[in-house]
């Protein structure tokens, strides 16, 4: 139920920056026991206010919640932050207090690291070249031979360039809760992670990770793979131009899954065809749906070029619908009724 004055409700605090869009799926999904508060953008002291009669306070994405927030809620049983960045929730006032702290991953987030990761594996193994070795069968590989336990023959393209990911230095530029899902996943791999955000994190976040910062010319120089995961912004837009591109190590690997504006097409066409990258994946285009004098198509057009182009699909399939957000408010109708917390870290 949203913003009702119900007594006889459990009054939740939505905590919120987001677009009004999201905003009225968050309350249609609402369970009807829950009298949702909903906060957008707010000042701290207007988060204490609201908190002092509450039962739960939910963060979207992104908030400080310190001490004075928590004392503040004297009634407060649970404090979720809806994404896996907790660094900005004070969580040892929360022990203190004896409030549980958790927090709930995003599947739009989840799938868009998932594609990260593909476009880093096809880029790193080659697969488009390595599909048209097959699909071509060329007499040029010599005579085929039927396989058996005995028969067989590893690597007769002998392809050049194919490297692995175990090791491999990636550097993520905009760590936010799609690039957080990325660290986790690239850790078990045992990459040397770095990242660059406005706002470093706390130490304990950064190992919690596996991730160091660095500078934006450091990360550039030192990572065999750069991850852009930055939001569209009049800063943001075009940031992978000529001079960009220039400060990359030669030879490295570009992907893109953030905001489609991020690319300067041209200067990563021809910091492709200069040798200056070794590869290109991008998930989103300056203009949408693709044009077709879109450098990049051209470049793709050579079906053994290291350059993996998706439509905005890294999240194909999934729909950010009252259903799947109904699953955010899990812990808590599971505190009201006594079960075990999910995804808990105080």
């Amino acid at each position: 139920m949203a913003d009702g004055v119900n007594r006889h409700l459990h009054r939740a605090v939505y905590v919120t920056q987001r677009a009004p869009v999201h905003q009225e799926v968050a309350r249609a999904a609402c369970p009807d026991k829950i009298e949702l508060v909903m906060l957008v953008s707010p000042s701290t002291a207007e988060i204490i206010d609201a908190v002092a009669d509450a039962e739960f306070l939910v963060s979207e994405r992104s908030r400080v919640i310190d001490a004075p927030i928590i004392e503040a809620g004297s009634r407060l049983r649970l404090i979720q932050r809806l994404g896996l960045q907790v660094h900005d929730i004070d969580l040892d006032a929360a022990r203190r207090a004896g409030v549980p702290v958790c927090r709930w991953p995003l599947p739009q987030c989840t799938m868009v690291a998932e594609h990260v990761v593909m476009q880093m594996m096809a880029l790193l193994r080659r697969t488009r070249e390595a599909e048209q070795i097959v699909v071509e069968a060329s007499e040029a590989w010599g005579t085929p031979q039927r396989c058996d336990a005995d028969t067989f023959l590893i690597d007769w393209s002998r392809m050049q360039g194919v490297r692995q990911l175990r090791d491999c230095a990636v550097g993520i530029v905009g760590l936010g809760e799609i690039g957080t899902e990325l660290a986790l996943r690239l850790g078990s791999f045992g990459c040397e992670l770095r990242y660059h955000r406005r706002n470093r994190l706390p130490d304990w976040a950064e190992e919690q990770l596996q991730i160091a910062y660095a500078g934006l010319d450091e990360l550039l120089d030192r990572s065999d793979v750069v991850v852009l995961l930055l939001p569209h912004s009049a800063e943001t837009a075009g940031i992978a131009d000529a001079e960009f591109l220039r400060r990359l190590r030669p030879g490295s690997l570009l992907i893109n899954a953030g905001a489609s504006s991020l690319l300067d097409e041209k200067a990563v066409a021809e910091a492709y065809r200069t040798g200056r990258l070794g590869g290109v994946a991008t998930d989103g285009f300056a203009w949408e749906p693709v044009r077709p004098d879109n450098p990049l198509i051209d470049l793709a057009s050579d079906r053994r070029a290291n350059v993996v182009l998706t439509p905005h699909s890294a999240q194909a399939g999934l729909v950010i619908d009252v259903d799947v957000r109904r699953a955010e408010y899990t812990n808590l109708l599971a505190m009201l009724e006594g079960h075990p917390l999910q995804h808990r870290v105080a």
